[in-house]
């Protein structure tokens, strides 16, 4: 199905590429959760902010994880098999910094509370919701790699709200008291 879309789209006359900041300036427009994924295991713990998350299914429940593959903590999460889902809450966005950024693995980990569920990875403890996940399969695209992962266990946050980025800017959710 899909080699039959491909095959269409590239006999109708589109353009092939895309220009790259054409690209990228409308995807500032898709409004996207922010997450911190992190890892434990034998090959040492790791985390990185993420917005490129997705629901799959949810039985078994299962979302996406999209991971680049130049990415320093890479090895990590690869070699571990394990990760977790940590959705990021209203006033978290100087942690979303630390884990996006080139800050040291130990410094990130030191700037919040951390748990453990069942995979061993760290569950941010003030995290809005937190999904731990074995990675049960890995599909290549373009630069990254899409992690599909099981949820073994979850956590979810006391108030519902969220952190969003939005237009590259963070934005924070929060449903009006009752």
């Amino acid at each position: 199905m899909l080699n039959a879309i491909a095959s269409h789209a590239e006999s109708s006359g589109l353009p092939p590429i895309l220009p790259k900041a054409d690209y990228r300036n409308a995807m500032a427009r898709l409004g996207a959760a922010v997450n911190i994924i992190t890892t434990d295991g034998p090959a040492g713990r790791a985390g990185f902010t993420a917005s490129a998350v997705c629901s799959v299914t949810d039985e078994p429940p299962m979302l996406l994880v999209c991971l680049n593959r130049s990415a320093s903590v890479y090895p990590a999460f690869t070699a571990n098999g394990v990760l977790c889902v940590n959705v990021l809450a209203a006033g978290h966005q100087a942690l979303s910094g630390l884990f996006g950024g080139k800050t040291p693995m130990d410094e990130r980990f030191a700037a919040a509370r951390w748990g453990r569920k069942a995979t061993g990875s760290p569950v941010l403890e003030d995290a809005a919701a937190s999904f731990d996940c074995r990675v049960v399969r890995a599909t290549s695209a373009g630069t990254h790699d899409v992690l599909f992962c099981e949820a073994l266990a979850i956590a979810i946050g006391g108030a519902a709200q969220s952190l969003i980025y939005f237009d590259r800017r963070y934005h924070e959710i929060a449903t009006p008291p009752h």
